[in-house]
């Protein structure tokens, strides 16, 4: 790849990935290494009737400090940074209004409050799975998807905003996902790109180099074009930081923007699998199987489908478990099983594969794939007297696990081939104990890439310099260290296989009573 400046020295750019749990900021030379790094907190407001939203100005307080403590830690003179792009959660809605500021808390992928303003619009006269049989016909064959019944796409939170915030909504200006509105305060420029729209399901993806919104759709939801974004293909530069922003960051102004995207998107970046049916497996605070297809397709029984990706001319498998490293973190809070994530892998280590047969469901917020239900709740099963912490503990690990190998079948299918391995990122992919527990769980090669929790801003940075012209796509793979791979211990493979068994039939044998306690 060819370097800039003089005597061929590094040149880096500052990379922004926007969790849930607030954003990590990175600088990132054009070779793909991170110099430095930092982390801050943000709130999560979860709120009755399954809302969830964070506070856009400490989005960008959060990001603005780490980013100063990032670059001072770096150390570099302003010339060599040559560029800034984001990633962020995706699948949320950022209300702003006219002069670009917030009108409300942005509401977040978790948030459910739609559901009965999207099903009334799928819905009609005659329903098949929730689904009036013209209209879904038309996603699919439009979008290569549909709106989730569960309430959770950006679409059903700008429904529930126009239901609920009647003056927000007229205020409104323009509805962004998260990684738009950080475009916005970047560089003053209110735009969407092609991928990071597609949760809306209003746009016509069958044309992957001209993705443009839809008449028909934009109608049968109710959206109206004024209040949504123009629309910019990936791989482009949005604009240039704003003297403004680049004060807050402690960075030149007029450093190229590059568009960004959704985590789901950049992560495939960060885990080095960007070749067609190359896959990696995400546990964060939820999860994830995805990787690039040359295709459109849509499978709706398991709400998989391929949409626009980040990198132009290629689709993105789309799925998402709500829930999984959420769990480690609710057996700490809430339940007191260990002060930290390390006593959790010892207590794993204790204990034989299989937990005692002990099952823990992982469905604490509902789920969305391979089933789009979002009544259905999580717990643990066949809980005895006899039962420790530490099986406890172990079966959490093996019941994410559980819905991983539910997930890879669906993917699998999707594809239309086995897929052999899968790069693991993401903080879960910090413990070898659970990337060992997925590779017996799954029946598959496991490769825990290096600084998994840095995934997503490194492929941040790899977005951005393929959109400055510094690096190739094929050059990507060996940008990205694999620190260790995990194969399968065949002798785990009948327990597991059994208890998988049950796991799938937990889910259809509970639906109902889940459906009936949490209806409204």
């Amino acid at each position: 790849m060819s370097q800039a400046g003089g005597g061929g020295r590094e040149q880096y750019v500052l990379a922004v990935d926007l969790g849930t749990g607030g954003p990590k900021v990175a600088v990132v030379s054009t070779t793909g290494r991170i110099v430095a790094h930092a982390t801050e907190p943000v709130a999560l407001y979860l709120l009755d009737g399954g809302g969830a939203e964070q506070d856009p100005d400490e989005w960008w307080s959060a990001i603005c400090a780490a980013a100063r403590r990032a670059l001072s830690e770096a150390a570099l003179p302003g010339e060599d940074l040559i560029g800034m792009g984001c990633t962020s959660q995706w699948s949320g809605t950022v209300a702003v209004g006219a002069d670009g500021a917030p009108l409300m808390r942005s509401i977040i992928w978790m948030d459910s409050r739609g559901n009965k303003a999207i099903r009334k619009v799928v819905g009609g006269p005659v329903n098949v799975i929730g689904y009036d049989p013209r209209k879904i016909l038309r996603w699919v064959q439009v979008t290569g998807g549909a709106p989730g019944l569960s309430g959770k796409d950006p679409v059903a939170h700008i429904l529930f905003i126009r239901d609920e915030f009647p003056d927000v909504y007229r205020d409104t200006a323009t509805f962004l996902e998260p990684v738009d509105y950080l475009n916005l305060r970047l560089t003053g420029r209110t735009c969407a790109s092609f991928d990071s729209i597609a949760a809306h399901w209003v746009t016509d993806n069958r044309s992957i180099d001209r993705v443009a919104y839809d008449e028909r759709l934009l109608e049968i939801t109710g959206l109206e074009r004024s209040k949504l974004p123009d629309l910019v293909p990936p791989g482009s530069i949005v604009g240039a930081l704003t003297a403004g922003a680049a004060a807050d960051l402690g960075m030149p102004a007029g450093v190229p923007v590059a568009v960004g995207s959704g985590d789901v998107h950049s992560a495939v970046f960060g885990s080095g699998a960007v070749a067609d049916f190359a896959v990696h497996l995400y546990i964060g605070t939820s999860s994830w199987i995805s990787g690039h297809v040359p295709f459109k397709k849509t499978a709706v029984m398991s709400n998989v489908a391929s949409i626009p990706a980040s990198l132009a001319g290629r689709y993105l498998i789309v799925d998402e478990h709500e829930t999984a490293g959420a769990c480690l973190t609710f057996l700490r809070d809430n339940l007191g099983f260990a002060d930290d994530f390390a006593a959790m892998n010892a207590m794993v280590d204790s204990v034989e594969p299989g937990s005692g047969r002990v099952l823990f469901t992982p469905w604490l917020n509902g789920e969305r794939s391979p089933v789009d239900d979002h009544t259905i709740r999580g717990g643990f099963h066949n809980l005895s007297l006899s039962t420790t912490r530490p099986e406890m503990v172990r079966a959490v690990y093996e019941g994410v696990a559980f819905n991983s190998r539910w997930l890879l079948g669906a993917v699998e299918r999707f594809a239309g081939r086995r897929l052999d391995s899968l790069a693991f990122i993401g903080g879960g992919a910090n413990s070898e104990q659970w990337c060992q527990i997925h590779a017996d769980v799954l029946e598959r090669e496991i490769r825990q890439v290096a600084d998994p929790v840095l995934a997503n801003v490194r492929g941040a940075a790899l977005i951005t310099l393929l959109a400055l012209h510094r690096v190739t796509v094929e050059q990507i793979p060996d940008m990205v260290e694999v620190r260790r791979t995990f194969v399968p211990d065949a002798t785990n493979a009948p327990e597991y296989d059994l208890l998988f068994d049950e796991f799938v039939a937990l889910y259809k044998h509970t639906k109902g009573i889940f459906k009936r306690l949490n209806r409204f």
